[in-house]
């Protein structure tokens, strides 16, 4: 346990205990911690919003941050709420693991997973993170950020290999995200996992910016490029109407 971080949590949840707000001799008496090292704690939470000083009373209360980050939870809730049916009308025709994925900071993040009939091990599971580059839900979120964004975050994360098919040179990966992006689905062949192989379509927001993505996965053996034609257009089509649910307008 880092102890700053733990002691940092400690007076977010004690701060949060005092509508009227709590002043620093308070907080230093019942963490037992000295007044100077409390003060320096308030003072970066202050900094990141999630403490704030009441400037005539000095006592310190819980920041708007924590608003902002409730209504990003509740909308991500609300999204896998609108898209769960369209989710289980894709699962009725597809036998094989189906994922929703959201767009976070450089990452996917699992948010849904419906299992197929048929036995897959995968890594993914809900609330799990994956990268970008090697995955077809990330690479096709990839393929539709502005071209700044996309080196920025090849830059900063780089393109670690995760196994022999992970696609580790900017250039081609580049050139396969203008091909997602021209053909609006994109897939990945054991680039991130052995033996499994996914293919994955965009969904957009009511602002026409990509927001996550969903994808269907299975073993390599059972999705062949016949299979991958076969499950292509139904899954495009189940990317646009949650887009649509979420107030998206192709024109």
């Amino acid at each position: 346990m880092i102890k700053s971080v733990d002691r940092a949590l400690t007076i977010i949840t004690l701060v949060s205990k005092h509508k009227e707000g709590v002043g620093v001799t308070e907080l230093a008496s019942d963490l037992e911690i000295n007044k100077s090292s409390i003060f320096r704690l308030l003072s970066t939470l202050v900094k990141h919003g999630f403490i704030e000083q009441n400037p005539e009373t000095k006592k310190y209360r819980l920041g708007y941050k924590y608003l902002e980050l409730g209504s990003m939870l509740l909308e991500s809730i609300d999204f896998r709420t609108q898209a769960k049916p369209f989710l289980e009308e894709l699962n009725s025709h597809i036998n094989e693991v189906i994922h929703l994925v959201v767009y976070d900071q450089g990452e996917v993040v699992y948010i849904e997973k419906i299992e197929g009939n048929e036995t897959l091990r995968t890594h993914s599971r809900v609330g799990r993170r994956a990268p970008l580059h090697c995955t077809s839900v990330g690479k096709v979120i990839l393929a539709h950020l502005p071209s700044d964004e996309i080196l920025e975050l090849i830059d900063k994360n780089g393109l670690p290999k995760h196994t022999e098919h992970t696609i580790t040179d900017k250039d081609v990966l580049l050139q396969e995200l203008k091909k997602i992006k021209d053909q609006g689905y994109g897939t990945e062949v054991e680039e991130n996992e052995s033996d499994i192989t996914c293919i994955a379509a965009p969904i957009f927001d009511n602002r026409k910016k990509i927001t996550a993505a969903v994808s269907i996965s299975g073993p390599s053996m059972r999705m062949s490029d016949e299979r991958l034609t076969e499950i292509k257009p139904i899954l495009i089509e189940i990317g646009k109407k949650i887009s649509s649910r979420l107030g998206y307008i192709d024109n």
